[in-house]
């Protein structure tokens, strides 16, 4: 059944996951974590609700907790050495569109409650209900983080794009 769940929907998981994690390594380590926890909890999985939010739910809910050691630990940096680091940099780079990049760049420099709403919302067409159970929020949180992204990015963009 799982191999079911990873054909609909694992090409849209690994972009998720690479949105938030910015680098395919760290991306396929989250990819891999969600289905393993969603395997784990499979049993507790409702049916009758969609599979998508819940599965968005676990990953999401799994980046934090790496977001959450990250800060903890003594080092802050996730790569080993400045090498490490640009090459996934660059790499992150390339899967982006050339002329979206500016975009993208003002969307990963939002802060995280509010990047995590634009991405799930506007970047994989979740609806604000959907969004808000991925996220495990109220519907009125997403609408405000959503609004709060909208205006922070049209600042930056502006600033940098004079029309």
């Amino acid at each position: 059944m799982l191999d079911q769940y990873i054909e609909q929907y694992g090409q849209r998981l690994y972009g998720l996951c690479l949105a938030l994690c910015r680098n395919r390594y760290d991306a396929e380590d989250l990819y891999q974590e969600t289905w393993l926890r969603a395997l784990a909890a499979l049993d507790r999985y409702d049916g009758r609700q969609p599979f998508s939010p819940w599965l968005t739910r676990i990953c999401v809910n799994r980046y934090r907790d790496v977001l959450r050691r990250r800060r903890r630990s003594v080092e802050t940096d996730a790569f080993s050495t400045a090498e490490e680091k640009e090459r996934a940099m660059e790499s992150a780079a390339a899967e982006m569109p050339e002329d979206l990049s500016h975009v993208r760049e003002a969307v990963d420099a939002l802060p995280e409650k509010l990047r995590l709403a634009v991405i799930c919302h506007y970047f994989y067409d979740m609806d604000l209900a959907i969004t808000a159970k991925a996220l495990g929020v109220p519907v009125g949180t997403v609408k405000s983080r959503l609004s709060r992204a909208r205006e922070r990015l049209k600042e930056v963009l502006n600033d940098e794009n004079p029309l």
